[in-house]
């Protein structure tokens, strides 16, 4: 079969002269017959070899084709008994009957399994509830520590929680028990409670406190007091049960023991079933003082009579009464004793050191009985407060110190002296202070003196007394007191506003006596460090800081003043307002109306020399008045130009108007004018109001343009004399336009103004 498997060459049927045909080109006719015969004669050849092959395995072939027809016999059989298997099993079906048997089965089973573990649960609910019973019945008989043993072990078995919350999923009869549980906990906790106060009482007849051994209560007769307390411990509630006897102790006991202003003494008696601990009070002997070692070996003597027959020298008894008392007997100690004896005096604090050696030997005392504990800070509370009786002492001062700054800044009424004497007070010919008033200070950087008020002088004299006690105390008081020092300063911050503030909404002497308040604080406190931070303890000295506080300060008083400022404008503002811009004063109504107006103006002005003059600091005076004149000379100025219409008469008003009001001001202007700015002395100074108040030569001027000829007024302006007055083109323009009426010489001289390039 090999010749079957080989494939045709073309080239092979080609004569051998045509092997190198190319395959691209057609062939001819004869190539294609001679193609044609000779795969004709090897599709013969290859007839003959199948043929001969056949014939040559004719038995092999003979038996795979009878294999193969015996197999479709038998597949044709197979399917003809699967068929009747279907016909059978449609008619009867079995299968859906058996898969029903093993479901009930299975059903059957689980019943039983079920109805099993119920029982079990039945069983174990019956037995719980039997021992349940069993506790009450010891309890009854007396077993007070076996039936809290039980008690115990049983709340995990009913899974009984303190928080007494519903587990989801958890059978309904649990909840029965854990009810049952409860109530058998509370009755076995009432009894125990009861048995305790039995045990434990005090009798004030005889302030006695009686401590039983063996009590009856309820028909429960000879229960000890170990058996109470250990049955309590069992079911964990130790703590509830000493709580009673805890209150009592400190009420009739403790607080006694540390509150005694009289000798008192504890006499302790025993017998067979009790013991007993008497308070006996002396009448006749009181203490003068309080006495550490006294109040410590009575409150030591209380608590070893507790160790001894309470607690029963049982350590985690003594450490649970302990918890329960430490923290109200420790407060009561420190707020009876040891808070009073802290010294008022840092030359005290030496003889303090006796009070805390005395408070450690108590707090040892204390922790051999385990009554504290060694390891926890918190029970050493008394020693901690004792050996910290600097920083008390220091706190105390501390609160005395802004007691005493509060209170002095809430008595000063800030008011001006009645015998200060004005200017003449500040500027001595002599040139010294032995005359000067107690309101007058040096301000330490200005070279300058200035009133303040006698608050601000008591204020930084409590500020360097306690920075002094800083320089002789230790660390941690020196930084107490240095703390001290900064509040007392900010105290004026946050008092002194509050208590003025009517007064800071008016114009009046105590606005300018806070501004200089705040400025004579500022310049003091810039020289505290210089003054006494190199006499600071080596810790302060790098903490201490002042001069943060001085910008503080000075914004304030800038802040003041420029309050008065806005005032004064304000007033200036309403009184030039009252004139009606000027208008048609050549008309007597509204001549007299201008000049209230100007009266008032000057009223004003003359008002707040009065108040500013004498108190503000000579360069400060000068500059702030200066500017308020500034404001309301041109705001004269400006309404006069305003006027679009200026009758003749009206002129000769205005005249009379602008000289009525720089008369006025003449005083003022030459006081201003005298003022050096050193504030030492009386002297002319060469510097002229009119540089800083440039509106007075321009009303001056504008004065004199009134009844000024166009011609001149013209040529005014073309030598920029008007110019440097402060006028602008427009200004002279309108006013000329107001003046004059329409001419060709008008129309000649405003083009001529516009011709200039001022």
């Amino acid at each position: 079969m090999d010749v079957l498997l080989n494939t045709i060459d073309l080239k092979d049927l080609l004569p051998s002269s045509s092997s190198a045909l190319d395959l691209t080109t057609p062939l001819s006719a004869p190539d294609l017959r001679l193609i044609i015969d000779r795969l004709d004669h090897r599709s013969q050849h290859i007839k003959s070899k199948v043929q001969d092959y056949l014939l040559a395995h004719h038995q092999h072939f003979s038996e795979l084709f009878t294999l193969c027809a015996e197999s479709v016999s038998k597949l044709e059989q197979l399917s003809e008994q699967v068929s009747d298997l279907i016909d059978l099993i449609s008619d009867r079906p079995i299968d859906v009957e058996i898969r029903e048997a093993v479901d009930e089965i299975g059903a059957k089973l689980r019943e039983v399994r079920l109805k099993r573990e119920l029982l079990s649960l039945v069983t174990l609910v019956v037995e719980l509830n039997q021992e349940l019973k069993s506790v009450r019945e010891m309890v009854r008989d007396g077993e007070l520590v076996s039936a809290a043993a039980k008690l115990t072990v049983l709340k995990d078995r009913v899974r009984a929680r303190d928080d007494d919350a519903h587990v989801e999923g958890e059978p309904l009869v649990y909840g029965l028990l854990k009810k049952e549980w409860q109530e058998c906990f509370e009755e076995i906790q009432q009894v125990l409670v009861k048995f305790m106060e039995k045990s434990v009482k005090f009798v004030k007849e005889t302030n006695t406190l009686h401590v039983t051994y063996q009590s009856n209560i309820d028909h429960i007769e000879g229960v000890e007091l170990r058996a109470v307390l250990e049955a309590m411990e069992a079911v964990g509630n130790l703590e509830y049960g000493l709580a009673r006897v805890a209150d009592l102790v400190i009420k009739h006991v403790i607080a006694p023991a540390v509150n005694s202003t009289s000798s008192l003494s504890f006499i302790e008696e025993k017998n067979q079933n009790q013991r007993t601990l008497s308070l006996v009070q002396s009448a006749n002997s009181k203490v003068a003082n309080l006495d550490g070692e006294a109040i410590y070996s009575r409150v030591v003597k209380v608590i070893q009579f507790i160790y001894g027959t309470i607690c029963l020298e049982n350590s985690q008894w003594m450490q649970c009464f302990g918890r329960l008392t430490w923290p109200r007997i420790s407060d009561l100690i420190i707020s009876s004793f040891l808070s009073k004896v802290v010294p008022d005096d840092a030359s005290k604090l030496v003889d303090f050191q006796n009070i805390i050696k005395l408070t450690h030997e108590f707090e040892n005392s204390l922790m051999e009985m385990a009554f504290i504990s060694a390891c926890d800070s918190k029970d050493k509370k008394l020693s901690e407060f004792a050996e910290n009786v600097e920083v008390h002492f220091a706190v105390r001062k501390k609160i005395e110190i802004l007691g005493k700054a509060r209170k002095l800044l809430l008595q000063c009424d800030f008011s001006f002296p009645r015998d200060y004497s004005g200017k003449n007070a500040l500027h001595k010919s002599d040139g010294t202070d032995q005359s000067s008033s107690v309101y007058e200070v040096d301000l330490l950087f200005l070279c300058q003196r200035c009133v303040v008020s006698e608050a601000v002088i008591q204020l930084m004299d409590l500020v360097r007394q306690t920075l002094q006690d800083v320089c002789v105390s230790s660390v941690r008081v020196a930084l107490e007191f240095y703390h001290a020092a900064r509040d007392v300063l900010l105290l004026y911050e946050v008092v002194v506003p509050v208590k003025l503030e009517r007064q800071l909404n008016g114009i009046n002497q105590v606005a300018v006596l806070m501004h200089n308040d705040c400025i004579y604080l500022s310049q003091e406190i810039l020289g505290l460090a210089f003054e006494y931070r190199s006499n600071f303890p080596s810790p302060t000295k790098e903490l201490a800081v002042f001069v943060d506080m001085a910008p503080k300060f000075n914004i304030m008083a800038e802040e003041v003043l420029q309050r008065q400022i806005q005032l004064v404008c304000s007033n200036l503002k309403e009184a030039v307002d009252s004139a009606d811009g000027f208008q048609n004063t050549h008309q007597l109504r509204n001549y007299e109306s201008a000049k209230f107006s100007i009266d008032q103006v000057v009223l004003i002005i003359e008002k707040v020399r009065m108040i500013w003059e004498p108190l503000l600091l000579p360069s400060t005076y000068r500059k702030n008045m200066y500017m308020v004149l500034e404001t309301v000379t041109s705001r004269i100025t400006n309404d006069i130009l305003f006027l679009d219409d200026i009758a003749a008469e009206e002129t000769l008003q205005l005249q009379r108007l602008i000289y009525l009001f720089l008369d006025s001001l003449s005083y003022v202007l030459e006081s201003l004018k005298c003022i050096n700015e050193e504030g030492n002395s009386p002297k002319v100074s060469a510097h002229s109001p009119e540089d800083s108040v440039p509106s007075l030569r321009k009303i001056r001027k504008l004065a004199d343009m009134l009844d000024m000829p166009l011609r001149s007024i013209t040529e005014a302006w073309e030598n920029a004399e008007l110019v440097s007055c402060g006028f602008t083109l427009s200004e002279v323009k309108d006013f000329i336009k107001a003046i004059f009426t329409d001419s060709p010489l008008r129309r000649e001289c405003l083009s001529r103004i516009e011709s200039c390039s001022w």
